[in-house]
């Protein structure tokens, strides 16, 4: 089994695959400008009236039309986070819906992707709101009891690795090859390395690939030791 990530640009990498390489890419891909422009994501305002940054966002640049062209180039099929911000044609009209359980936060109540596999929307339920969190795959709606079984949040869009799972169970079959251009906390690598899936992703802010390096090392390391199987991680930075 294969789980390949590279530090480096997803549009020189793409550029560098043969045509429907991958057999599913699932990517959550920037969709607005604001944290590239600032130099960071997130923050609030403290007591005292002083602004807090949240986290560096350094490479942020929202994606053009040639990154889907090549996204849909070298892959069978999508799975793409955002789709609500991105208005081309090449898109069909299949939708997932992550409801995220937000209650009366003022994030959003959903996240929406593109799945070219289906004409239709379906729903995914998994509790993701600060502290508050999925108690299971099955059990999404339900907040976990323990937070010491919290996902430990690394990134700014970070997605649960559940809502991976889900994705996998649902669009991939055994022996497909998965792509993440955007691997972010890496999230879809533990998924798919825990599920048996071959799999590539590239991140381009080394203090992020670095970061998910440790995650992925951390979640999968008693598989690992188990298994016997290899990981094979480079760096072209």
């Amino acid at each position: 089994m294969i789980s390949e990530v590279y530090n480096m640009d997803c549009m020189e990498y793409m550029r560098s695959i043969p045509d429907k390489f991958f057999d599913l890419a699932v990517v959550d891909p920037p969709y607005f400008d604001g944290p590239n422009k600032l130099g960071y994501y997130g923050g609030n305002i403290t007591s005292s009236g002083v602004r807090r940054k949240g986290y560096k966002a350094i490479h942020w640049e929202v994606p053009q039309e040639d990154y889907f062209e090549e996204l849909l180039r070298i892959s069978r099929n999508q799975v793409i986070w955002g789709i609500n911000y991105f208005h081309y044609s090449i898109f069909g009209p299949g939708r997932i819906v992550w409801n995220k359980v937000n209650g009366k936060s003022s994030f959003s109540d959903c996240e929406i992707a593109y799945c070219s596999m289906i004409n239709t929307v379906r729903m995914f339920t998994y509790m993701w709101n600060g502290m508050f969190q999925g108690k299971s795959l099955k059990e999404g709606h339900i907040q976990q009891g323990d937070k010491r079984k919290n996902e430990k949040r690394i990134h700014p869009t970070q997605k649960p690795i559940a809502l991976y799972a889900w994705i996998l169970s649902n669009y991939a079959k055994r022996g497909d090859k998965i792509l993440d251009t955007h691997l972010g906390s890496g999230s879809s690598r533990i998924a798919a390395y825990k599920m048996g899936f071959d799999f590539y992703g590239t991140e381009i802010d080394k203090e992020y690939f670095d970061a998910q390096e440790k995650r992925f090392k951390r979640e999968c390391l008693g598989m690992i030791e188990t298994s016997g199987r290899v990981i094979v991680q480079q760096s072209l930075f």
